[in-house]
């Protein structure tokens, strides 16, 4: 099959374009390419690459592929914050129109990268796709926006799906450490302290970024009725953890280390535990192939052998809001002081 990937040079993107083309595929890249530079580790190009905003894509850019595969995005809460409005128009305003673009040049299949911070504040634990959402952030608001705005064009010929991912980590070659599982590990390599900027208390569902590029391979390959404009909680029902359980773990890798309170988030107010049964039943030969604990371990071991420290810590390579904050020109915003 034909498929249009954006944001293929994103944490995310990298491992979905290795695995679309080792089953065969083709595929098309489009991605600003605002975080050229910071890749850790060489990674596969798609066939074709646009490197362009997602905003320009057009009808002709679509036309002849079987599925877009939507992942470029104003990509976590901070981020999101930065500028809300940009992020509107990123992450909710690019989505519906190349959802929209993608129906008009016969695309037969959109697979958008939602999340599950959709439930921010959970009203209880084990939450499902049915369950409230209360969106604490622009980054999870404009997620809800696109959820609802693109089921409203699904048809017999056009046939969304919406991919709420559990909090991503683990190993890319284009590594972030923005992330709670890459930071806390980072932190403990880096100064030996895990530095945990909440109570500890809060509840995560955590999916490795490679099982997040598997997932959309798999919703590829689903068949039409299975996944039509339905959106699916993308996890597993034992990989839900507390912050202070993180941590643990990296103490188990790192035993000099130390853990350390830092108290900048306070009390986080972002606490879910999620259910993955949807995912289970509606593709049941779908089975994650990392554990938090073996994600971090071939994390870590990776982090060693790049002599990961300090300086890699506190530079901007890893960190996308830092690299952000000085590419915003890229997405028509002036930085502010």
């Amino acid at each position: 099959m034909k498929v249009f990937v954006t944001g293929h040079l994103g944490y995310i993107g990298v491992h979905l374009v290795e695995l679309l083309k080792d089953a065969g595929h083709e595929v098309t890249g489009c991605d600003l390419a605002l975080f050229e530079g910071c890749e850790w580790e060489p990674f596969v190009r798609p066939d074709h690459e646009h490197i362009k905003d997602v905003r320009e894509i057009t009808v002709d850019d679509l036309r002849g592929h079987d599925c877009v595969m939507h992942l470029a995005a104003i990509s976590n809460d901070p981020m999101g914050d930065l500028n809300p409005e940009i992020t509107l128009g990123v992450n909710r305003d690019a989505s519906i129109e190349i959802a929209k673009k993608a129906k008009e040049a016969g695309v037969g299949r959109y697979l958008f990268s939602g999340s599950c911070s959709v439930y921010g504040k959970g009203e209880k634990l084990d939450l499902e796709e049915n369950d409230g959402l209360h969106p604490l952030t622009a980054y999870a608001k404009s997620k809800i926006d696109t959820e609802t705005e693109v089921s409203k064009l699904a048809d017999d010929t056009f046939s969304p799906a919406y991919l709420r991912n559990a909090t991503a980590y683990g190993h890319s070659p284009m590594l972030r450490i923005d992330l709670v599982v890459n930071n806390l590990l980072g932190s403990a390599l880096a100064f030996n302290q895990i530095r945990i900027q909440s109570d500890g208390s809060p509840w995560r569902p955590l999916v490795h970024c490679r099982d997040i590029a598997r997932a959309f391979c798999a919703f590829l390959e689903a068949p039409r009725e299975c996944i039509h404009n339905k959106a699916v909680n993308i996890g597993g029902n034992t990989e839900n953890y507390q912050v202070k359980d993180v941590a643990d773990y990296v103490g188990e890798l790192i035993p000099s280390a130390d853990i350390v309170f830092t108290g900048e988030v306070g009390n986080d107010p972002r606490n879910y535990r999620v259910k993955f049964d949807l995912l289970n039943e509606l593709l049941p030969d779908f089975k994650l192939q990392y554990t938090l604990k073996s994600g971090m371990e071939e994390l870590f071991a990776k982090m060693k052998e790049h002599g990961f420290s300090e300086k890699d810590f506190e530079s901007d390579q890893f960190v996308r809001l830092r690299t952000l904050k000085h590419r915003m020109g890229k997405l028509g915003v002036v930085e502010a002081e």
